[in-house]
């Protein structure tokens, strides 16, 4: 039996989502299976469509249509993230999947609609043989010591500084 670890893409750096997605891809050449849960997405997004039928990878959002800001959370944003924490639960558990992705969990966290609490008991309930990748900016510290890898993005220089919005196919 193979040991799963806790991963954490996490920084201002473009790519967090990207690499996510391109471990379950690279896992699937391997006959592993992936579930994804998109936190604080309901829009939609470029892997959403060339995902949809691919056998080995399972993504399902929980989020708006639109972005939200912190200071606008309603309780429908809470129970959203909440129904997202316990879907990704049942899939963990289902002896379906090799690999978790709660994407966008720590600003999730960051906009208080999970508490690092329930994370870290979502965490300690994984079974050793199953991967859990958590993405997003401002990851916890208390997530950090809990994970067995960290990875930090960092922006360097971004076109979008110079007023190019998220385009189509790179960015969403």
């Amino acid at each position: 039996m193979r040991v799963g670890y806790v991963q954490i893409y996490t920084g201002d750096g473009k790519g967090k989502t990207t690499a996510a997605l391109g471990l379950a891809l690279r896992a699937s050449g391997h006959g592993m299976r992936s579930y994804v849960g998109q936190f604080m997405k309901g829009q939609h997004y470029g892997e959403l469509a060339a995902l949809r039928d691919h056998p080995d990878i399972t993504i399902e959002q929980y989020g708006d249509l639109q972005c939200i800001r912190r200071e606008d959370v309603t309780a429908e944003h809470i129970a959203q993230a909440h129904r997202g924490l316990e879907c990704a639960r049942q899939a963990m558990h289902s002896g379906q999947y090799h690999i978790i992705v709660l994407d966008e969990v720590n600003v999730a966290l960051w906009f208080g609609l999970l508490g690092v609490d329930e994370v870290l008991a979502f965490l300690d309930e994984r079974p050793e043989n199953v991967e859990v990748i958590l993405t997003g900016r401002r990851a916890p510290a208390e997530l950090i010591a809990a994970a067995d890898l960290v990875t930090e993005m960092t922006e360097v220089k971004h076109y979008y500084q110079r007023g190019v919005t998220a385009r189509d196919g790179i960015e969403r």
